[in-house]
C-alpha cells in the first residue's frame, strides 16, 4: 500500500484550487481585489445570505478531493478501504465546513500558516469528527488532505487581498512557493510502487539523519560540541563563475543547480565545499519543501565523498552499488533497481565530494566514471567539488561541467558565522560578541577569518580557552597548522598516495623551507618546478626515500596550506602562514641580519614580528635593539609590536621599547596622527588604545589615525568609539563613513552617533543611505548638486543645518524653503544679493573658507 500521508501532496494546484474556490462567494463583476482584511466566516459562500453553494456542496468538494488523491494512488494501492474514504470524506467535509465558524479574519489565518490554520479547523469540527472512528491510515489521509486544502485556502486568500499581499509580502511569497513547489514534485515524481515510495521515504529520513549535523575537524573543543546542526550553522556563501562571459559573476552557492544542471566547483581547504554537500542533501531530502529551493524539490540525493568510494583495486561503484560503496546503513533495505529508476526518470542529485582527496592516476578513472554516468542518464543534477589544485581547468568539459569557485567569507558572513557557532554549541552569545571585537581588532586574525574552517578554528579556541584566543601569533598558527596538517586527515580517515606518511614534523620543515624561499624573493607565489627541486634537495638531509614530485603532491594535495593558483605556480593559503614557517626557518639558521635589513618593508613587518615570537631570549634583544637604534617611526612602531611577542626580555630592553611607543601614541598634532597612519598601518592599528582609555581634547587624533588607515581592521575599530562622548570625536567619524563601505559604516557607526554631527555626502547614495536611516540633521553637501535631488532625499522634518561646499545651480537657494526646521546654512562659495534674498527669513548664513573654519 501506498503512504496514506503522502497522497493529499499528489494533488497538484490545477485540482485544488478551483475546489478550495467554491467554498468562497464569487467576486462581483468589475470588483476590484479586497484592500481590507475580511473575516472569513463572511467570506465562505455556503453561509449566510449571499450564499451560492449548499452545505451539500461543500461535501462534493470533500468528496472530490478524496476522489483525486485516490486516483492518484494508482490501480492496486489504495491506502483506504472504500467505506473508510467515505468516512474520511466525511471528517474532511465537516472541518471545511467549519470555516463558516471560525471568528478570525483571512490577514490573520495567513499569518497562521497552512499547519496551524488546518489544526484550527480540525478543532473547530473536533467534536463531530471525534463521531466518525477512522483508523490510523484513514486518520493520516485526512490530515494530509486537510493541511493540503488549508495551504490552497491560504495562498487563494493572498491573491485575492491586496492588503494581504503588501502587508504579509513574505508569508504570501512563501505560500505560493509551497504550491509551487507541490506542483514541481508531481512533475518529477512518477508513479512509483509502494515498495519504492516506503523506501524512498526512509532513505529520506536517513540522509537528514546522517548529514543533518556540521563537524569541525581537527579542534580542541569540549566533548561534544564539534558537531552542531546543519540548519542553525549553515552559512550562504558566494560562488563565482570562472568564466563571466556565462553570466552574472557571483551566485548564492546553494543556488549553482539552479543555473547548471553539472557543476565543478573548487574552493581552498576548508572554504565550505562539504557543508554545501551536506545542506544540498538535506534540503533535497525534505521532498516537500527543500527550503524554497525549487530545483530540488522532489528529487533524490546521493552523496558519493571520493575518499569512500575509490578503493585500491575496486572499481567505482555502477548506480545500483552507490549506497553500498558510502556505507549507508539502509542500503540493504533498497528494491532492486531503485537507483536506475530515480536516475531515468531524472529525479537525482548526485554530490561528488573531494576529487582532490583521490591520488592523480585515479582521477582519469574518476572523470571516465563521471563522463558515462552523466551520458547514460542525463537530465539529473550533478556538483563535483575539488581543492583548486587537483584538477585542472575545464578538466569536465566534455560532459558539460560549468566551473565555478567558493568565494571568500564577506564581512557580515563573519559575524554571522560566529553568532551561529557559538548558539549551536551552546556558548553565551557575549562571548562571540567579544570574540569578533577580538578578531576585528587584531589584523592577523582577521586576515585569517575568511572561511568556515578558519573561523570555526578562532570560534572553538576561544571557547576552549575559556573566551580568549591565544595571546601570541605562535600558539594561534601553531594550533591552526596541527589541525591543517595532522589532525584534520587522521579524524577524516585520509591517507596520502605518497607511501612514506610524512609526520607533522617534517611537513613542518618541509613547509618552512618554501616559505623562506618566497620571503626572501619577495615572492607570493613561486614556479612549480622551484617547489619541486627545493623538496627533493631536502629530501635526503630529512631521511625521505621519495623524490620531489612525490613530496610535493602529498603537501598540495593534503596540507591544506599549499595551492596551484595558476598552471606551474604555488603560493600558501594563507600569506599569514607563510610568514609563520619563512620566520620560523630564519630563525633556525640565524639569518637576522637578513631580516632587520627588510625592517623598512611593509611585506617583511610580520615576519620579523613573528621571528622575535620563534627567537630565544639573546636573539630577541638583538632585533629589538636593533629597531630601536634606527630611530624611525616606523622601526619604534615594529619594536613595540613585536615586544608582546618575547617571552623574556632584559628589562632594560623592554623599557627601551616602551618608552619608544609612547613618543608616538598618542598622537598630539594631526600632522602626528597622519604619519602613524602613513607608516604604521597595520601595526600602528593595533596598537592604538582603547576607547575609554582616550580623553581631553586630543581624543579625536586616535580615531583619525584609524580613519586615514582606513582598512577593514580600521573600520571595526572605529566602531568602539561610536558611543565616545566627545564632539571632535564624533565629528571625526561622521567625515570619515565616505572611506569605508557606506551601507555598514552607516548601520555601525553613523546611526549610533549621539550628537548627530556635520556628515559629508557626495551624491545621491549617500543621501538615500541617510533616508533609510530617517534622515540627518546637519548635511555638507560636497560637489556639484541637483536641486531635485536634495528635495527628494533630504528628509524635511530632520534637517536642521545645511552646508553646501559646492558651486551653486541655476535655480538658485530657494528650494531651502522646502524644509520647514532648517536654521543654519553654511556656505564656501561666494554667492550674490540675489541668491542670499533667496534664503528663508530667520535662516542664520555662515560664510566658511575652503577649510570650513
Amino acid at each position: 500500500m501506498v503512504d496514506p500521508a503522502a497522497l493529499g501532496a499528489r494533488l497538484a494546484s490545477s485540482v485544488v484550487a478551483p475546489l478550495v474556490k467554491k467554498l468562497f462567494v464569487k467576486e462581483q463583476p468589475g470588483a476590484g481585489l479586497v484592500a481590507k482584511p475580511m473575516r472569513i466566516s463572511a467570506l465562505v459562500s455556503f453561509k449566510g445570505e449571499k450564499r451560492d453553494v449548499t452545505p451539500k456542496d461543500v461535501e462534493k468538494v470533500a468528496d472530490e478531493l478524496v476522489r483525486r488523491a485516490l486516483k492518484a494512488a494508482g490501480p492496486g494501492e489504495r491506502p483506504v478501504e472504500a467505506v473508510e474514504a467515505l468516512a474520511v470524506r466525511n471528517a474532511l467535509a465537516l472541518s471545511l465546513s467549519a470555516l463558516g465558524t471560525l471568528t478570525i479574519d483571512d490577514f490573520e489565518a495567513v499569518a497562521l500558516g497552512p499547519e496551524e490554520f488546518a489544526r484550527k479547523l480540525r478543532e473547530r469540527a473536533s467534536i463531530s469528527v471525534s463521531i466518525i472512528r477512522l483508523s490510523a491510515d484513514a486518520e493520516l489521509f485526512y490530515e494530509r488532505l486537510l493541511h493540503t486544502a488549508s495551504l490552497h485556502i491560504l495562498n487563494f486568500f493572498t491573491q485575492r487581498s491586496t492588503y494581504i499581499a503588501r502587508q504579509q509580502t513574505a508569508q504570501s511569497q512563501q505560500l505560493a512557493r509551497l504550491v509551487n513547489a507541490v506542483d514541481v514534485l508531481l512533475e518529477r515524481l512518477p508513479s512509483q510502487s509502494s515498495e519504492d515510495a516506503a523506501f524512498e521515504a526512509r532513505y529520506a529520513d536517513y540522509i537528514a539523519e546522517r548529514h543533518g549535523t556540521l563537524t569541525i575537524y581537527g579542534l580542541d573543543v569540549y566533548a561534544g560540541t564539534s558537531e552542531w546542526p546543519l540548519d542553525t550553522a549553515y552559512l550562504s556563501l558566494e560562488a563565482t563563475r570562472e568564466r563571466p562571459e556565462e553570466g552574472g559573476a557571483q551566485v548564492a552557492a546553494e543556488q549553482v543547480l539552479a543555473q547548471h544542471d553539472h557543476v565543478l566547483l573548487r574552493g581552498v581547504a576548508g572554504s565550505g565545499k562539504t557543508t554545501l554537500v551536506q545542506w544540498l542533501a538535506v534540503t533535497a531530502a525534505d521532498r516537500t519543501y527543500a527550503h524554497g529551493l525549487t530545483h530540488l524539490v522532489g528529487r533524490v540525493p546521493f552523496v558519493l565523498p571520493m575518499r569512500r568510494i575509490v578503493r585500491p583495486g575496486v572499481e567505482l561503484p555502477i548506480p545500483s552499488e552507490f549506497l553500498t560503496a558510502v556505507g549507508c546503513l539502509v542500503a540493504g533495505e533498497q528494491p532492486a533497481g531503485w537507483v536506475e529508476r530515480v536516475l531515468r526518470a531524472q529525479r537525482g542529485v548526485l554530490l561528488v565530494d573531494g576529487m582532490d582527496e583521490i591520488s592523480e592516476d585515479r582521477r582519469t578513472a574518476a572523470r571516465r566514471w563521471l563522463r558515462d554516468l552523466t551520458r547514460t542518464f542525463p537530465g539529473n543534477l550533478w556538483l563535483v567539488t575539488s581543492r583548486p589544485s587537483a584538477v585542472p581547468d575545464k578538466w569536465l568539459d566534455s560532459t558539460g561541467f560549468a566551473e565555478l569557485t567558493l568565494s571568500p567569507m564577506a564581512h557580515d558572513d563573519v559575524a554571522t558565522f560566529v553568532r551561529r557557532w557559538h548558539r549551536a554549541a551552546g556558548a553565551d552569545e557575549a562571548i562571540g560578541a567579544a570574540m569578533l571585537r577580538t578578531v576585528r581588532r587584531a589584523s592577523e586574525l582577521n586576515r585569517l577569518a575568511t572561511n568556515p574552517l578558519m573561523c570555526g578554528m578562532l570560534c572553538a579556541l576561544h571557547r576552549d580557552r575559556r573566551g580568549f584566543l591565544p595571546q601570541d601569533r605562535k600558539s594561534l598558527y601553531q594550533a591552526a597548522l596541527t589541525m591543517l596538517l595532522e589532525r584534520r586527515d587522521v579524524e577524516r580517515g585520509l591517507h596520502p598516495s605518497y607511501d612514506a606518511r610524512l609526520s607533522f614534523a617534517t611537513q613542518v620543515q618541509l613547509l618552512q623551507k618554501l616559505a623562506w624561499w618566497l620571503i626572501r624573493n619577495s615572492r607570493a607565489e613561486m614556479d612549480r618546478s622551484d617547489a619541486v627541486r627545493i623538496l627533493g634537495d631536502a629530501a635526503p638531509s630529512m631521511g625521505l626515500d621519495g623524490g620531489g614530485e612525490d613530496i610535493y603532491g602529498s603537501l598540495l594535495l593534503r596540507s591544506g596550506l599549499l595551492r596551484e593558483p595558476a598552471d606551474g605556480r604555488v603560493d600558501f593559503l594563507h600569506r599569514t602562514f607563510q610568514d609563520y614557517l619563512g620566520s620560523r626557518l630564519a630563525v633556525q639558521e640565524l639569518d637576522f641580519d637578513l631580516l632587520l635589513n627588510h625592517a623598512g618593508r611593509a611585506e617583511w613587518e610580520d615576519v620579523i614580528v613573528l621571528a622575535v615570537a620563534h627567537a630565544r631570549p639573546r636573539e630577541a634583544e638583538l632585533m629589538l635593539r636593533s629597531l630601536m637604534e634606527r630611530g624611525t617611526a616606523h622601526s619604534k612602531l615594529l619594536a613595540a609590536a613585536s615586544l608582546p611577542y618575547a617571552a623574556e626580555l632584559a628589562p632594560a630592553v623592554r623599557v627601551l621599547v616602551e618608552e619608544g611607543l609612547r613618543s608616538l601614541l598618542p598622537p598630539r598634532t594631526e600632522h602626528e596622527a597622519f604619519v602613524l597612519a602613513e607608516v604604521g598601518r597595520d601595526l600602528t592599528l593595533d596598537l592604538l588604545p582603547e576607547p575609554e582609555e582616550v580623553g581631553g581634547e586630543l581624543a579625536y587624533l586616535v580615531p583619525l589615525v584609524a580613519a586615514k588607515i582606513g582598512s577593514p581592521a580600521a573600520l571595526n575599530y572605529l566602531t568602539y568609539f561610536r558611543d565616545h562622548p566627545d564632539h571632535k570625536v564624533q565629528l571625526v567619524l561622521a567625515a570619515s563613513w565616505s572611506v569605508f563601505d557606506r551601507e555598514f559604516y552607516l548601520r555601525e557607526v553613523l546611526k549610533h552617533l549621539t550628537r548627530r554631527p556635520l556628515v559629508p555626502v557626495h551624491g545621491p547614495e549617500d543621501l538615500r543611505a541617510l533616508r533609510s536611516i530617517g534622515g540627518w540633521p546637519h548635511i555638507q553637501v560636497v560637489g556639484a548638486y541637483r536641486v531635485e535631488d536634495l528635495v527628494e532625499l533630504l528628509v524635511p522634518e530632520q534637517l536642521t543645518r545645511i552646508a553646501l561646499d559646492a558651486p551653486h545651480p541655476v535655480e538658485g537657494l530657494g528650494w531651502l524653503a522646502a524644509f520647514p526646521h532648517l536654521t543654519e546654512v553654511d556656505l564656501v562659495n561666494a554667492v550674490s544679493a540675489d541668491l542670499l534674498r533667496q534664503i528663508p527669513p530667520g535662516v542664520q548664513v555662515n560664510f566658511l573658507n575652503q577649510h570650513g573654519d
